[in-house]
Protein backbone atom coordinates (compact mmCIF):
# COMPACT_ATOMS: atom_id res chain seq x y z
CA UNK A 1 0.00 0.00 0.00
CA UNK A 2 1.06 3.72 -0.56
CA UNK A 3 -1.22 5.39 2.08
CA UNK A 4 0.78 8.65 3.68
CA UNK A 5 -0.95 10.97 5.95
CA UNK A 6 -1.32 10.46 9.35
CA UNK A 7 11.31 26.47 31.39
CA UNK A 8 11.95 29.72 30.63
CA UNK A 9 14.78 29.70 33.33
CA UNK A 10 13.70 31.23 36.32
CA UNK A 11 15.27 34.38 36.92
CA UNK A 12 18.54 34.38 39.58
CA UNK A 13 17.00 35.77 42.66
CA UNK A 14 19.03 38.63 43.34
CA UNK A 15 19.74 39.17 47.27
CA UNK A 16 21.42 41.10 49.34
CA UNK A 17 21.46 41.54 53.33
CA UNK A 18 19.71 44.65 54.71
CA UNK A 19 22.20 47.37 55.07
CA UNK A 20 20.98 48.74 58.55
CA UNK A 21 21.14 52.58 58.82
CA UNK A 22 23.34 52.90 61.29
CA UNK A 23 25.76 54.52 62.31
CA UNK A 24 28.94 52.24 62.69
CA UNK A 25 31.80 53.61 65.23
CA UNK A 26 35.55 52.48 64.53
CA UNK A 27 38.51 53.72 67.23
CA UNK A 28 41.42 55.00 65.97
CA UNK A 29 43.67 56.28 68.63
CA UNK A 30 41.46 56.39 71.16
CA UNK A 31 39.51 58.48 69.14
CA UNK A 32 35.90 57.44 67.84
CA UNK A 33 35.16 58.27 64.33
CA UNK A 34 32.05 58.08 63.14
CA UNK A 35 31.30 57.04 59.36
CA UNK A 36 27.84 56.22 58.37
CA UNK A 37 26.48 54.00 55.84
CA UNK A 38 24.66 54.83 52.71
CA UNK A 39 21.64 52.21 52.49
CA UNK A 40 20.18 53.74 48.99
CA UNK A 41 23.89 53.82 46.90
CA UNK A 42 24.57 50.52 48.18
CA UNK A 43 21.04 48.77 46.99
CA UNK A 44 20.77 50.56 44.04
CA UNK A 45 23.24 47.80 41.86
CA UNK A 46 21.07 44.59 42.79
CA UNK A 47 18.02 46.03 42.10
CA UNK A 48 19.57 46.97 38.64
CA UNK A 49 20.08 43.35 38.04
CA UNK A 50 17.25 42.36 39.06
CA UNK A 51 15.47 44.18 36.40
CA UNK A 52 18.21 43.31 34.02
CA UNK A 53 17.05 39.57 34.70
CA UNK A 54 13.49 40.23 34.31
CA UNK A 55 14.32 42.46 30.80
CA UNK A 56 16.23 39.07 29.64
CA UNK A 57 13.55 36.61 30.62
CA UNK A 58 11.28 38.75 28.96
CA UNK A 59 13.55 39.06 25.43
CA UNK A 60 13.95 35.03 25.68
CA UNK A 61 10.15 34.23 26.28
CA UNK A 62 9.34 37.09 23.22
CA UNK A 63 11.85 34.95 21.04
CA UNK A 64 9.97 31.82 21.95
CA UNK A 65 6.80 32.42 21.21
CA UNK A 66 7.82 34.07 17.95
CA UNK A 67 9.49 30.60 16.79
CA UNK A 68 6.99 28.72 18.13
CA UNK A 69 4.34 30.83 15.86
CA UNK A 70 6.67 30.68 12.99
CA UNK A 71 7.08 27.26 13.40
CA UNK A 72 3.24 26.42 13.42
CA UNK A 73 2.61 28.54 10.46
CA UNK A 74 5.00 26.51 8.30
CA UNK A 75 3.63 23.25 9.35
CA UNK A 76 0.35 24.53 8.91
CA UNK A 77 0.40 26.48 6.09
CA UNK A 78 3.43 24.90 3.85
CA UNK A 79 4.74 21.81 4.96
CA UNK A 80 2.95 18.99 6.21
CA UNK A 81 4.67 15.95 8.04
CA UNK A 82 3.41 12.40 6.23
CA UNK A 83 4.23 9.23 6.67
CA UNK A 84 5.15 6.62 3.65
CA UNK A 85 3.27 3.16 4.16
CA UNK A 86 3.98 0.65 1.96
CA UNK A 87 7.05 -0.07 -0.52
CA UNK A 88 6.17 1.30 -3.94
CA UNK A 89 8.71 3.84 -3.79
CA UNK A 90 11.17 1.71 -2.89
CA UNK A 91 14.56 2.70 -3.01
CA UNK A 92 14.24 6.17 -2.81
CA UNK A 93 11.47 5.98 0.29
CA UNK A 94 11.12 3.32 2.48
CA UNK A 95 8.02 1.76 4.91
CA UNK A 96 7.03 3.77 7.82
CA UNK A 97 9.41 7.03 6.17
CA UNK A 98 8.63 10.16 7.60
CA UNK A 99 8.92 13.44 4.98
CA UNK A 100 7.60 16.27 4.69
CA UNK A 101 4.66 17.93 1.80
CA UNK A 102 5.17 21.09 0.10
CA UNK A 103 1.52 21.93 -0.31
CA UNK A 104 2.06 25.41 -1.37
CA UNK A 105 4.80 25.16 -4.22
CA UNK A 106 2.77 24.06 -6.99
CA UNK A 107 0.90 27.69 -6.47
CA UNK A 108 4.47 28.99 -7.55
CA UNK A 109 5.70 26.46 -10.17
CA UNK A 110 3.95 23.68 -12.58
CA UNK A 111 4.12 19.86 -11.55
CA UNK A 112 7.17 18.80 -13.30
CA UNK A 113 7.94 15.17 -14.50
CA UNK A 114 10.12 13.69 -12.06
CA UNK A 115 8.70 15.19 -9.43
CA UNK A 116 7.89 13.40 -6.55
CA UNK A 117 3.72 13.67 -5.15
CA UNK A 118 1.14 13.33 -3.05
CA UNK A 119 -2.41 13.05 -4.17
CA UNK A 120 -5.75 11.60 -2.83
CA UNK A 121 -6.58 8.54 -4.80
CA UNK A 122 -9.25 9.21 -7.15
CA UNK A 123 -11.42 6.29 -6.36
CA UNK A 124 -11.24 6.28 -2.56
CA UNK A 125 -10.15 9.74 -1.85
CA UNK A 126 -9.88 8.98 2.14
CA UNK A 127 -6.60 7.49 0.94
CA UNK A 128 -3.07 9.00 -0.02
CA UNK A 129 -0.75 7.85 -2.71
CA UNK A 130 2.70 9.03 -2.80
CA UNK A 131 4.34 8.80 -6.83
CA UNK A 132 6.62 9.89 -9.64
CA UNK A 133 5.34 11.68 -12.53
CA UNK A 134 6.15 10.17 -15.42
CA UNK A 135 3.93 12.38 -18.01
CA UNK A 136 1.84 15.85 -17.81
CA UNK A 137 -0.87 17.23 -20.06
CA UNK A 138 -0.12 16.65 -23.68
CA UNK A 139 2.32 13.47 -23.13
CA UNK A 140 1.51 10.76 -24.84
CA UNK A 141 2.68 7.49 -22.87
CA UNK A 142 3.68 4.11 -23.73
CA UNK A 143 4.66 1.07 -21.89
CA UNK A 144 6.45 -1.76 -23.54
CA UNK A 145 7.67 -4.40 -21.68
CA UNK A 146 7.85 -2.12 -18.85
CA UNK A 147 10.39 0.28 -21.05
CA UNK A 148 8.10 3.41 -20.54
CA UNK A 149 8.05 6.02 -23.84
CA UNK A 150 7.23 9.57 -23.16
CA UNK A 151 6.55 11.18 -26.85
CA UNK A 152 8.29 8.15 -28.73
CA UNK A 153 11.40 8.59 -26.63
CA UNK A 154 12.80 5.96 -24.22
CA UNK A 155 12.66 7.32 -20.21
CA UNK A 156 15.88 7.17 -18.28
CA UNK A 157 15.23 6.17 -15.46
CA UNK A 158 18.12 5.29 -12.88
CA UNK A 159 15.46 5.60 -9.99
CA UNK A 160 14.06 2.48 -10.90
CA UNK A 161 17.03 -0.21 -10.02
CA UNK A 162 16.70 -3.64 -12.23
CA UNK A 163 15.46 -5.45 -9.22
CA UNK A 164 12.63 -3.52 -8.91
CA UNK A 165 11.19 -3.35 -12.86
CA UNK A 166 8.80 -4.92 -14.17
CA UNK A 167 7.82 -5.83 -17.34
CA UNK A 168 4.02 -4.39 -18.00
CA UNK A 169 2.80 -2.96 -21.19
CA UNK A 170 0.22 -0.33 -21.41
CA UNK A 171 -0.97 1.10 -25.26
CA UNK A 172 -0.17 4.15 -26.12
CA UNK A 173 -2.59 7.29 -24.39
CA UNK A 174 -2.23 10.91 -23.97
CA UNK A 175 -2.01 12.47 -20.44
CA UNK A 176 -5.20 15.06 -20.63
CA UNK A 177 -5.30 18.62 -19.82
CA UNK A 178 -5.32 19.15 -15.95
CA UNK A 179 -4.07 15.30 -15.63
CA UNK A 180 -0.89 13.73 -14.98
CA UNK A 181 0.55 9.84 -15.10
CA UNK A 182 1.91 8.44 -11.75
CA UNK A 183 4.30 5.57 -11.05
CA UNK A 184 5.72 3.96 -8.08
CA UNK A 185 9.68 3.58 -8.47
CA UNK A 186 8.82 0.52 -7.12
CA UNK A 187 7.33 -1.28 -10.37
CA UNK A 188 6.30 -4.79 -9.67
CA UNK A 189 5.05 -3.47 -6.11
CA UNK A 190 3.20 -0.35 -7.54
CA UNK A 191 -0.93 0.35 -7.96
CA UNK A 192 -0.15 3.39 -10.66
CA UNK A 193 -1.72 5.41 -13.36
CA UNK A 194 -0.97 1.58 -15.33
CA UNK A 195 -4.17 1.20 -13.12
CA UNK A 196 -6.67 3.32 -12.55
CA UNK A 197 -5.23 6.11 -15.35
CA UNK A 198 -4.37 9.53 -15.16
CA UNK A 199 -4.79 11.84 -12.02
CA UNK A 200 -6.24 14.94 -11.95
CA UNK A 201 -4.30 18.12 -10.55
CA UNK A 202 -7.48 18.59 -8.14
CA UNK A 203 -6.39 15.54 -6.20
CA UNK A 204 -2.57 16.60 -5.60
CA UNK A 205 -2.28 17.33 -1.82
CA UNK A 206 1.65 18.49 -2.77
CA UNK A 207 5.53 17.74 -3.42
CA UNK A 208 7.06 15.45 -1.19
CA UNK A 209 10.47 17.42 -0.70
CA UNK A 210 12.26 16.47 2.57
CA UNK A 211 12.74 13.35 4.58
CA UNK A 212 13.78 13.93 8.52
CA UNK A 213 13.24 9.69 9.53
CA UNK A 214 15.20 7.67 9.98
CA UNK A 215 17.71 9.95 10.67
CA UNK A 216 20.58 8.17 7.90
CA UNK A 217 17.63 9.35 5.55
CA UNK A 218 17.87 12.63 6.45
CA UNK A 219 17.85 15.05 3.17
CA UNK A 220 15.96 15.64 -0.23
CA UNK A 221 13.33 13.27 -1.83
CA UNK A 222 14.81 12.31 -5.19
Amino acid sequence: MDESTNPAPEPMAISSEAIPSELVALPVANTAVITPLVPAEVAAPPARRKQSAVDLISMWLGNLVVSLLTAAFVVIFLYQPVKVEGTSMLPGLEDQERIFVNRFVYRLEPISRGDVIVFRYPRDTSKSYIKRVIGVAGDRIHIVDGLVYVNGEALSEDYVPQQYADWRSVPELTVPQGSFFMMGDHRNMSSDSRDFGPVEQKFVVGKAVFGYWPFEKLGKVK
